[in-house]
């Protein structure tokens, strides 16, 4: 090869190669958001940590103290635990809040679809959702002072009763378990309309199209709820009963309404128990403990129906 062969060979190699590395390795342009992301993602994750986990750490550290508020905690281990677990009154607790946790799921979830089902096509049916819904702008503690003005003894339920010849009435918020069911009651009629209102909108979400052909080959009522509406409802279903089963385990406010756990322990619920711990008796240690044992139960109660749900739609 003679030296002007490779002389002109030399530009065509740099040209190539030098496309080559151009075409191999991009260089991206910085965007200049990047960091003004972080910016504004900064606050949102420092307030939580603030607001959520530094507290969750610090009750995490009390349960494992002795402290009263006073001076400073002194470490015992697991005594908060042992002593929590030994408790009758707090076994009492555990029961109450399983019962709550079924009556929340059978009551005003189950009210609350029946009425989303019979006012969904009617004509008018959201003035016929309205009456259900007013009485969840209340707070727990008004629902409270309302029921227990309808409940206590010789109260209005007793006077309506006894206008109709009927005397011998329970005691309401005494009787255990009575006084229990008929504060998950209460808290359906609360809670009732938001129900029916979101499984509206998923009933309203659905097509058209399925319904019909469903129609045309004769499915109706229990039938077309059964092979249509339930299935596509499904997702909004999981949506409602997971925050009804967290909204349960830490029922507080209406119970503390209506009966203050009484009587004696009979109807206190753990949110109650790690309350009256807590901040009446200053034993916050054992509150702490409490408190911790109600943490990992609801994480675990959300984590186990959220894998339940998410393998059942895998069809796993």
């Amino acid at each position: 090869m003679t030296s002007d062969q490779t002389t002109l060979k030399r530009p065509e190699e740099r040209l190539r190669r030098s496309s080559g590395r151009d075409r191999a390795a991009p260089k991206r342009p910085k965007d200049p958001f990047d960091r003004s992301a972080l910016g504004f993602i900064a606050p949102g994750v420092i307030l939580v940590a603030v607001l959520l986990y530094l507290p969750l750490l610090w009750t995490t550290f009390l349960s494992l103290t002795e402290y009263n508020g006073l001076g400073d905690p002194e470490w015992v281990g697991f005594a908060n635990y042992v002593e929590m677990l030994d408790d009758p009154g707090f076994i009492g607790s555990v029961l109450n809040t399983l019962l709550w946790v079924a009556g929340t799921l059978l009551v005003p979830v189950g009210i609350g679809l029946g009425v989303a089902l019979l006012t969904w096509n009617l004509k008018g049916g959201t003035w016929l959702r309205l009456p259900f819904l007013i009485p969840y702008a209340l707070s727990g503690i008004g629902v409270g002072v309302i029921w227990s003005f309808i409940l206590s003894g010789d109260g209005a339920l007793d006077q309506a009763l006894a206008a109709f010849g009927i005397d011998d009435t329970p005691r309401w918020l005494v009787d255990a378990p009575l006084n229990t069911v008929v504060m998950i009651l209460a808290t359906a009629w609360q809670g009732v309309g938001v129900n029916a209102l979101l499984f509206t909108i998923g009933l309203q979400s659905i097509p058209k199209e399925p319904l019909e052909a469903a129609r045309v080959d004769g499915a109706n009522g229990l039938r077309l709820f059964r092979s249509i509406l339930w299935p596509m409802l499904r997702p909004l279903t999981a949506v409602v009963v997971g925050l009804s089963i967290v909204a349960s385990l830490k029922t507080f406010d209406i119970v503390q309404g209506m009966t203050k756990g009484g009587p004696g322990r009979a109807s206190e619920t753990l949110a109650l128990t790690m309350y009256k711990e807590t901040f009446v008796n200053s034993e916050y240690g054992l509150g702490s403990a409490i408190a911790v044992f109600l943490t990992i139960v609801t994480l675990a109660a959300s984590i186990l129906y959220l894998r339940q749900q998410l393998s059942s739609k895998h069809g796993v």
